[in-house]
């Protein structure tokens, strides 16, 4: 069965067209700039010609007929027809409270996503606008919606909840719902495959680490706690988020700064994290090369981020009772062994000690803690596009 995962940002397409018989990526790209001007399909097949479409494409619908194009061309695509095609899986941000799993895409699934676009006004509508083009596209093809907040909704009552009015709660469903499910979902399977257990027999602590970042508490299989929360602002300190903070902060500057909804919200998401510490730039890889050569406000963003991370693993093994293994991925997570090394620095008396051999590594799957360490660390490459593509098939087969 091939099925071909979709997922769409405002301006972006990625895709990835996967033969589940066997896991096989048989192709997959990128769309950037759609809508504006530059708009370019980057498409690859293994063992083919990179293949780059630059042309102008005002819509998504535009984009992703040069994907589905670029799949079954002659020269460079991966299959000869779209019927092969047998079902698309679009990743879509927000769930809300509506869904707790994948589900099969019909009317009411969609108007449901557009309720919840107001709660992810960046995402939602975007990952709207490639459900409706492909369904224009391939009318006969099933789609399938697999929501980045749905592995999160096993959360108890007193966990989600904020301590606000609760009829705010039940007329607005302000709650922690948390992100990257997808992201965590996947590690924590793949952990379990690792460490020859079952999953509900594991407690594990998820780190995906990256320009966005969150951890997750899983116990059992089911999520008990994750650190972002009514939006991707709360939790980790990320690279332009600000991450967990006093709320006044938010007011006082709108006085003291003179700053609208717009500008304060903007520069908690936008001016803040690494980037706002450091003020060298949101991306982990130059703050580092910054610190390394003596720049204080650089080193500064780093302990402050490796701090965060080790706050909420410690809380996480208070909830859990303990851990069984730690995971890190993401693109952080998977390919720094500083950040690595340095989030578990001193945590020995925990159980949890890295070995720096084994650590000197990026991108690939590996245990990396002592040989008599209690808690089993490991490094993870994520894989959302393979876990949509997994729930997909699942739902098709009833």
């Amino acid at each position: 069965m091939k099925i071909l995962v979709i997922n769409c940002g405002s301006s972006s397409l990625k895709y990835q067209l996967i033969d589940m018989t066997d896991q096989t990526v048989l192709a997959k790209g990128l769309g950037e700039r759609i809508g504006i001007e530059g708009a370019i399909v980057t498409h690859e097949t293994p063992g083919k010609e990179k293949h780059v479409v630059q042309k102008p494409m005002e819509t998504h619908k535009e984009a992703l007929e040069v994907v589905l194009e670029s799949i079954v061309d002659p020269i460079v695509g991966a299959i000869v027809s779209l019927k092969e095609i047998d079902a698309v899986g679009h990743r879509v941000v927000h769930g809300g409270e509506e869904f707790a799993s994948s589900v099969m895409i019909t009317d009411s699934v969609i108007a449901a996503m557009e309720a919840c676009s107001e709660l992810a006004p960046l995402h939602n509508p975007a990952n709207l606008i490639g459900i409706h083009a492909c369904m224009e596209l391939m009318p006969d093809v099933p789609m399938v919606g697999v929501f980045d907040t749905a592995y999160h909704q096993t959360m108890d009552k007193a966990t989600y909840l904020y301590a606000l009015p609760y009829e705010l709660y039940e007329k607005h469903k302000i709650r922690r719902y948390g992100f990257h499910g997808t992201s965590h979902k996947y590690v924590a399977e793949r952990a379990a495959d690792m460490m020859g257990k079952p999953l509900s027999e594991l407690k594990l602590i998820t780190c995906h680490l990256g320009n966005g970042a969150s951890v997750a508490a899983i116990q059992g299989g089911k999520v008990v706690d994750t650190s972002m929360g009514f939006t991707p602002l709360e939790g980790l300190v990320m690279g332009t988020r600000c991450g967990d903070m006093d709320p006044a902060i938010v007011t006082f500057l709108m006085e003291k700064e003179n700053l609208s909804i717009a500008e304060v919200n903007a520069l908690m998401n936008k001016q803040s994290g690494v980037l706002g510490i450091s003020g060298v730039s949101s991306d982990f890889r130059d703050i580092e090369a910054a610190a390394a050569e003596g720049n204080e406000r650089a080193e500064l963003a780093l302990a402050k981020f490796y701090l965060r991370v080790k706050k909420y693993i410690g809380a996480y093994m208070a909830i859990m009772g303990g851990v069984d293994g730690i995971v890190f991925t993401a693109g952080l997570g998977e390919n720094s062994k500083i950040a690595r090394a340095e989030i578990c620095k001193g945590l020995t008396g925990l159980g949890i000690e890295i070995d720096n051999v084994k650590n000197d590594m990026r991108g690939k799957e590996a245990f990396i803690q002592t040989d008599d360490a209690n808690v089993a660390l490991m490094c993870i490459p994520t894989n959302e596009e393979l876990m949509i593509a997994k729930d997909t098939l699942n739902l098709l087969k009833g």
